[in-house]
């Protein structure tokens, strides 16, 4: 369900376009990938969506270029996969067990996120979107993957 299994090779793209950079925040480790997928509505929340690109995971946060973005209605929705298995590993009930996040930080509150909440629209120049991602399993965030990982 919630992106449960994103296969993405380092970008996937389609002509005719603008570029879109996703400035992913929160980003708890430099374990494995940050991977993006941006979905039209039909395809938001699963695993067909058009365009996918990833990034290794900088710690803080981790940039992902998606260039030939074209011009409509997209959601974004991306995860830190920490063990580099393309996919969205979960607990019960589909909790996530690594970090994800949505464009517009649009909020997952008893469930993912609504399409309404996470769309933003791709005009014909370049943008810039940004999103955390969050977590529902250990440490929340650099400082705590830090403090709970000491060198």
């Amino acid at each position: 369900m919630l992106m449960a299994a994103l296969l993405l090779a380092d970008a996937v793209v389609t002509p005719g376009g603008a570029s879109v950079t996703v400035q992913v925040t929160n980003v708890r480790n430099a374990n494995g990938r940050v991977l993006i997928a941006l979905c039209r509505k039909a395809q938001f929340l699963k695993e067909t969506c058009p365009i996918n690109a990833s990034a290794p995971a900088q710690p803080g946060v981790t940039t992902v270029v998606i260039d030939n973005v074209p011009p409509g209605e997209w959601a974004a929705q991306g995860f830190l996969d920490e063990n580099n298995n393309k996919k969205v590993d979960q607990m019960l009930f589909g909790i996530p067990k690594e970090g994800v996040g949505f464009s517009r930080d649009a909020r997952i509150v008893m469930g993912p996120p609504k399409w309404a909440d996470a769309v933003f629209v791709q005009g014909s120049g370049p943008q810039v979107i940004r999103f955390a991602l969050r977590y529902f399993m250990g440490p929340g965030s650099p400082e705590a993957w830090a403090k709970a990982h000491p060198k």
